[in-house]
């Protein structure tokens, strides 16, 4: 889908379209006058600014079929029609014309045109772009969208959003559709890099400028020449690194340390940061010049907590980049994926990532339910499946877990013989007793939490549960 930023329009050549043109033109728009005979091949594939259809043409089923075919483009209507009722119909050109009343208008059709994009890529790049950032709320729409605006200009990119959300991801697809696409992508993270050494890794530095430069080294603004530097995590960037970051954002020169050449840089320049840079410059740990200079076009990414009907897609494709890296394949069951939605993703997209890798190493091959995720991930009580055991089946494992235990068996001696007396003892009795005295320790210091209980015990929920119920235990 093309995007044409002239206006259309449709009807016959008259003295009145001629006026209607020559107002469109002062406004500094580009206007072009189509015979209604010939619109269909004109719009084919393309959206414009507006179209604007004149009423010595309109009718009721020219309206109807502009509306079912062409739903994401603007419409006005010149001169009031009964009946004329659509989504895209967006208002009535009054005569006499007037300057607020046009512009009014064409600022209906601009913000339209934002809220109503066409999910087509248009191009290889944007075909990637589309794959890489998986989702379809309206929170990634718009990252999309911004990224599409900004790619083909060099302006210096801004992206914020919390740790795990993928700015890198924006950046490397900023580049990609960009024109500076076959040119290099350097990533640097500002915080990884001691202060010291950080001068040095973006400039780099002439031999023996200090101690260990046995030999002149590029740094990545010379790496990067007519690619994209990505400055990760710039919050952490020191303040005297920020004037010099400055010096080279505004005069595109820079030198080596222990240099005095001065060096043109030709590179784009998008940062990321998860930092509230605002709340630091009033603490004064970032410089406010610096600041403006980088925030031209911001870009946040939001939260995963934000866009959580994105997570089926997003499992779907953490799960097939796992298994095309040969390392196998799990699915989740519905409720599993509901349970998920539900959690707060404090690590976001990342955090998610590592729970798909975690779940493909427990259960290769398999399919996870809910009572399968890590605890703090079950937000949906489901019972769990558990097949049936005799209660001599119960005992024997009882009595074979203690007997082939390598560690002592702690039992009271106040109410458990330490030697067996002559009249004997009652077994069954006696383990089920000290059964009990166990299961009561675990929930006392568990503040009565099942889940923990079991836990501490070392046995499936399911199965203390069945065995309070078996001895008549409550939670109280």
């Amino acid at each position: 889908m093309q995007t044409d930023q002239r206006i259309l329009l449709v009807g016959n050549q008259s003295e009145r379209m001629n006026r209607l043109s020559c107002v469109f033109e002062f406004l500094g728009e580009q206007v072009e006058l189509v015979a209604v005979d010939k619109l269909e091949l004109r719009v084919h594939n393309t959206r414009f600014r507006a179209l604007i259809i004149s009423s010595d043409i309109q009718s009721k089923e020219l309206l109807q079929t502009l509306a079912a075919t062409l739903p994401w483009q603007p419409i006005l209507l010149l001169g009031e029609m009964d009946g004329a009722v659509a989504s895209n119909i967006l208002g009535h050109i009054e005569e006499p014309l007037n300057y607020p009343q046009l512009t009014e208008l064409l600022h209906f059709c601009q913000v339209f045109g934002q809220a109503k994009r066409p999910d087509i890529p248009t191009s290889v790049n944007q075909t990637k772009l589309f794959r890489s950032m998986v989702g379809r709320s309206d929170g990634i729409a718009q990252v999309r969208h911004l990224i599409n605006q900004v790619a083909p200009s060099d302006a210096t990119v801004l992206v914020l959003g919390q740790s795990g959300t993928g700015k890198e991801v924006v950046a490397r697809n900023i580049h990609y559709i960009s024109d500076r696409r076959d040119g290099p992508f350097i990533p640097v993270n500002c915080g990884a890099i001691p202060p010291e050494l950080l001068e040095s890794e973006l400039f780099g530095h002439e031999k023996g400028s200090f101690t260990g430069a046995i030999s002149a080294r590029k740094g990545r603004f010379e790496l990067a020449e007519k690619g994209t530097l990505f400055l990760d995590e710039i919050g952490d960037m020191p303040l005297q690194m920020q004037v010099k970051l400055l010096r080279v954002l505004q005069e595109k020169v820079f030198e080596r340390v222990g240099g005095s050449k001065s060096i043109t840089t030709d590179v784009r320049v998008v940062a990321a940061t998860h930092r509230q840079l605002e709340s630091m410059i009033l603490e004064g740990e970032f410089r406010e010049d610096l600041y403006y200079r980088l925030n031209v076009f911001p870009i946040e990414m939001p939260a995963l907590c934000e866009r959580k009907d994105d997570i089926p897609l997003l499992l779907q494709e953490l799960v097939s980049r796992v298994y095309n890296e040969g390392r196998g394949k799990v699915r989740f069951t519905q409720r599993a994926i509901e349970s998920l939605k539900e959690h707060a993703w404090s690590g976001n997209v990342r955090e998610l990532s590592n729970l798909v890798e975690r779940l493909t190493i427990l259960y290769p091959g398999g399919l996870v339910d809910v009572n399968d995720l890590p605890i703090k991930y079950r937000h949906i009580d489901v019972p769990e499946y558990c097949v049936e055991v005799s209660e001599e089946e119960q005992e024997r494992d009882a009595l074979a877990s203690i007997f082939n235990s390598d560690e002592p068996v702690d039992i009271p001696e106040t109410r458990f013989p330490s030697e067996l007396p002559p009249e004997g003892v009652n077994l069954k009795d006696l383990l089920a007793e000290l059964e009990i005295d166990m299961i009561r320790q675990a929930l006392e210091q568990q503040d009565n939490v099942v889940a923990r209980a079991a836990e501490m015990l070392g046995i499936r929920r399911t199965t203390l549960v069945e065995k309070m119920r078996k001895y008549g235990m409550g939670k109280e």
